[in-house]
C-alpha cells in the first residue's frame, strides 16, 4: 500500500489521506487561524486615533485603511509560516481587498500585472535561458576552477560575483542569472540536488542577501535609489549625483558582503570543508561541453544588449522615458522568436514566485492608496521627534527595514522619506544622513521572501522554508542595523558626510 501514499513533504495546509479523507497539519491550521483572527480583530476594531505630524497635519485611519492593515498582518503571518503556498496567500490578499470593500477589483488586480511583476517574470526567463543553453554550466565551471575546492571559498566566490553584478544590473536580474549557476554548483556538492543541506541553505540564502548588499552601491542595482533621490530633490532642493551615492554606499555595501560571508560560514557552516576532486571534475565536465554554441552566443548577446541599454537609461536622455520592464521583456520575446525557448519552457516558469510578488505589489499599493502607510509612518516617526539625533536616524532606518520586508522598497522609501525629511530639521539632523541610512536598510530585507525578488528566487531552490529564512533574517537584520549605526557615527563623517545641520 506504500506506493499509494502521497508525498506530503512540499504540500501546505490540508492534505488527502490514502482513504481520500482530509487530514490536517495542526501547526499550519493554528497559524492559518491566527492570521484570520488577527485580520478580524484589526478590521472590526474601533476607530483608532489620528496620526499627527510635527506640522500639525492629521492623518486619519479610515475603515478602508484599517482593512488594509488587517490584510497586511494576515499576509505577513501566512507568508512567514507558509500555511498555504505563498502564491495562494497573494491571491488571498486580492480577494480580501474586494470582499471587504477595501479597494475596487479593477485597482486590486491591476497591481498583479504591475510593471515590477513583469520585470521579475522577464528576469526569471533569462535564468531559464542561461540554464537551457548551457551558459550557466560554463560560467559555474569557470568560477569553480578559480575558487577551488574549499566550500568557504565557493561561498565567497559566489557572493562576490553576485554583489559585483548588482552594481551594473538590477539585483532581480542578477539573482535570476546567478540562481541556475548556483544550482549547477550545488549539484557538484551533493549527489541529490533535492537534498537539503547547510551548504545549500547558505548558498542560496546568501545569494539573495548579498544581491541586496551589492544593489545599494549604484543607481543601476534597483529603482529605489532613483526614487529616493527624486524625493530628496523635491523636498530639500538639492541634487545627489550618481557618483556621490556610490562614494558613500560602496564601503557599506562591501562591508555587508564580507560580514554576510562570515555570517553564513557560522550559521550555515557547510558539512564538508572541501569537495575533493572538484577541480578535476569541473575540468572534465567543461571539456565535455565542447565549444560554445550558436544559441549560447545569441542568448548572451540578447541579455548583454538589454542590460547595456537599461544601464544607459541613467545617462542617455532619449532612453529615460522607456520603462526598463519593456526593455527586458524584449529579451523574452526574442528568445521565443529565435527558437531558444518554446511552450514547454513557458510552462516551466515558477508561477508561485510570480504570484508572490504580484500579491506583494497589491498589498503595498493598498497600504499607500488607503493612507494606512502614511498613518503608520507618521505614528512611528513622531515617537522620535524629541529623541537624540542618532536615535531618530536609527528609528527611521529600522522602520524602513521593517516596511521593505512587507512591501516593495520603492514604496517604503516613498512612505517614510518625505515624513522623515520634514521632521529632521527640528532635531538638527542633516537630510543626507536620513537619505543614505534609509537606502541602506531598504536594500536588504532579510526577513520575508516578499521583501525582494532575489529572496523569492532563492526560495525556488527548495533548500529552505519561509520560517528558516525568517529565523536567519533576525540576526542578519540586527547586524545590518549595527553596520548602519557605525556608518552614521563613524564611517560617513570620516568620508565628509554632514550628520547635523550645524
Amino acid at each position: 500500500m506504500s506506493d499509494n501514499i502521497l508525498d506530503k513533504s512540499d504540500s501546505s495546509g490540508p492534505e488527502m489521506s490514502v482513504e481520500g479523507r482530509l487530514s490536517f497539519d495542526m501547526k499550519k491550521m493554528f497559524f492559518l487561524s491566527l492570521g484570520i483572527a488577527v485580520f478580524l480583530l484589526v478590521y472590526l476594531a474601533p476607530q483608532l486615533p489620528d496620526a499627527i505630524d510635527p506640522m500639525g497635519e492629521h492623518f486619519a485611519l479610515s475603515k478602508q485603511a484599517k482593512g488594509a492593515l488587517a490584510v497586511f498582518l494576515l499576509a505577513g503571518i501566512w507568508w512567514v509560516f507558509e500555511v498555504v503556498p505563498i502564491g495562494v496567500t497573494s491571491i488571498t490578499i486580492g480577494v480580501l481587498q474586494i470582499l471587504f470593500m477595501i479597494r475596487p477589483a479593477k485597482e486590486t488586480f491591476e497591481d498583479f500585472m504591475d510593471p515590477s511583476v513583469m520585470f521579475i517574470f522577464a528576469s526569471i526567463v533569462i535564468g531559464l535561458v542561461f540554464t537551457k543553453t548551457g551558459l550557466t554550466k560554463r560560467l559555474a565551471y569557470k568560477m569553480l576552477n578559480v575558487v577551488g575546492e574549499k566550500t568557504s571559498m565557493i561561498y565567497l566566490g559566489c557572493f562576490v560575483v553576485t554583489a559585483a553584478l548588482s552594481h551594473i544590473m538590477a539585483h532581480t536580474a542578477v539573482a535570476a542569472t546567478v540562481y541556475p549557476l548556483l544550482l549547477t554548483i550545488y549539484s557538484l556538492y551533493s549527489d541529490d540536488v533535492n537534498e537539503k543541506t547547510q551548504f545549500g541553505k547558505g548558498l542560496f540564502m546568501g545569494m539573495a542577501y548579498v544581491a541586496g548588499a551589492g544593489s545599494i552601491i549604484t543607481l543601476l542595482g534597483a529603482a529605489r535609489g532613483a526614487v529616493a533621490l527624486g524625493f530628496y530633490k523635491d523636498i530639500v532642493d538639492k541634487d545627489i549625483s550618481f557618483f556621490t551615492l556610490s562614494y558613500y554606499m560602496f564601503p557599506i555595501g562591501w562591508i555587508m558582503v564580507f560580514i554576510l560571508w562570515g555570517f553564513f560560514m557560522v550559521f550555515f557552516k557547510p558539512e564538508k570543508k572541501t569537495v575533493p576532486g572538484l577541480r578535476e571534475k569541473v575540468k572534465y565536465l567543461s571539456s565535455k561541453m565542447g565549444p560554445i554554441t550558436q544559441k549560447e552566443i545569441v542568448a548572451a548577446l540578447i541579455v548583454g544588449v538589454c542590460i547595456l541599454i537599461m544601464s544607459l537609461r541613467s545617462f542617455v536622455p532619449i532612453l529615460q522615458p522607456i520603462d526598463k520592464t519593456a526593455l527586458i521583456l524584449i529579451s523574452t520575446i526574442l528568445f521565443f522568436v529565435l527558437g531558444i525557448l518554446d511552450l514547454d519552457d513557458l510552462e516551466a516558469v515558477p508561477w508561485n514566485i510570480i504570484l508572490l510578488f504580484a500579491g506583494a505589489m497589491s498589498i503595498g499599493f493598498c497600504l499607500w492608496d488607503t493612507g494606512a502607510a502614511n498613518w503608520m509612518a507618521v505614528n512611528w516617526l513622531t515617537m522620535f521627534k524629541n529623541a537624540p539625533s542618532f536615535v531618530f536616524i536609527m528609528g527611521i532606518a529600522f522602520f524602513v527595514m521593517m516596511m521593505t520586508n512587507f512591501i516593495m522598497n520603492v514604496a517604503a522609501i516613498a512612505i517614510v522619506l518625505p515624513v522623515a525629511l520634514v521632521i529632521a530639521p527640528y532635531l538638527n539632523v542633516a537630510p543626507e544622513v536620513i537619505l543614505f541610512a534609509s537606502l541602506v536598510t531598504s536594500g536588504m530585507p532579510f526577513l520575508l521572501l516578499v521583501g525582494a525578488a532575489p529572496n523569492a528566487i532563492a526560495y525556488d531552490s527548495k533548500q529552505f522554508t519561509t520560517g528558516e529564512f525568517f529565523k536567519a533574517g533576525v540576526p542578519a537584520s540586527i547586524i545590518l542595523m549595527i553596520v548602519t549605526g557605525i556608518a552614521v557615527l563613524v564611517i560617513w563623517p570620516m568620508m565628509g558626510m554632514p550628520i547635523s545641520l550645524n
